[in-house]
């Protein structure tokens, strides 16, 4: 019978360590499961998480009310949106040199991401420079779908991918396949609320899930609502 020495048996040992790490290292680093959807959170450090993100989105929310301000005062709307931006700015400016503003700076502090400690927090000047510009450019169902795109396709990806992402394939750059159709989802209802056409919801809803997915950070506020509207205005000629 054939016998293995100790020194053979260390010398397979160490062999099949090493390729239970390289398969490990190949699996984790994989096209279809990149490094940062690998990582797994402890339970309170996703709960936190979820709890910023629920906070930021129900700001983001309430942009849905500006095609509605809109329709009943567009130049008010209007005025409002760039006075938001500006006080805004001034007060976040004051928070970060530690005046705090009451109410709005503990939002901020609430609402802020990991990476926005100890800086500017972009979110709020570029959801409503986004909405802004969707009024100022498009006209009112087109701008409207591209807001809505805004406030629920992307105010409900992040939360849903969050709480109930699982897959991340790498063409999603780390968000979640069940975050996209969220956004699709939520995109279209809007949408066929808006314009009573299948198609120009579809147009809309795959333009923002496409949108949404790039990696844009804080910018994808403006781009998501004018490549919407954008979109939609083609679709409606």
């Amino acid at each position: 019978m054939y016998r293995i020495n100790f020194y053979q048996k260390c010398q397979l040992g160490t062999e099949f360590a090493t390729v239970l790490v390289v398969n490990k290292v190949l699996v984790k680093n994989s096209v279809f499961f990149p490094p940062t959807a690998a990582r797994a959170n402890g339970p309170a450090e996703v709960f936190a998480d979820i709890k910023t993100e629920l906070i930021r989105k129900s700001i983001h929310f309430l942009i849905a009310l500006s095609p509605g301000m809109a329709a009943i005062n567009y130049p008010l709307t209007v005025l409002g949106l760039m006075a938001g931006v500006l006080g805004y700015t001034i007060m976040e400016h004051l928070r970060l040199s530690g005046i705090k503003v009451p109410v709005i700076s503990a939002l901020t502090d609430m609402a802020s991401r990991p990476r926005d400690r100890g800086n500017f927090v972009l979110g709020p000047v570029t959801l409503g420079i986004g909405a802004l510009l969707a009024l100022l450019l498009y006209p009112s169902p087109a701008a409207c779908i591209g807001i809505y795109a805004l406030a629920f396709g992307d105010g409900f990806a992040a939360p849903i991918g969050k709480l109930f992402g699982k897959t991340r394939p790498a063409f999603l750059f780390g968000k979640s396949v069940e975050g996209s159709v969220a956004c699709f989802t939520a995109t279209y209802i809007a949408a066929l609320m808006v314009s009573r056409n299948f198609t120009i919801s579809l147009a809309a809803a795959l333009t923002a899930t496409a949108v949404e997915a790039l990696p844009l950070e804080d910018y994808d506020n403006i781009v998501l609502p004018l490549v919407v509207a954008f979109v939609v205005q083609l679709a409606m000629h």
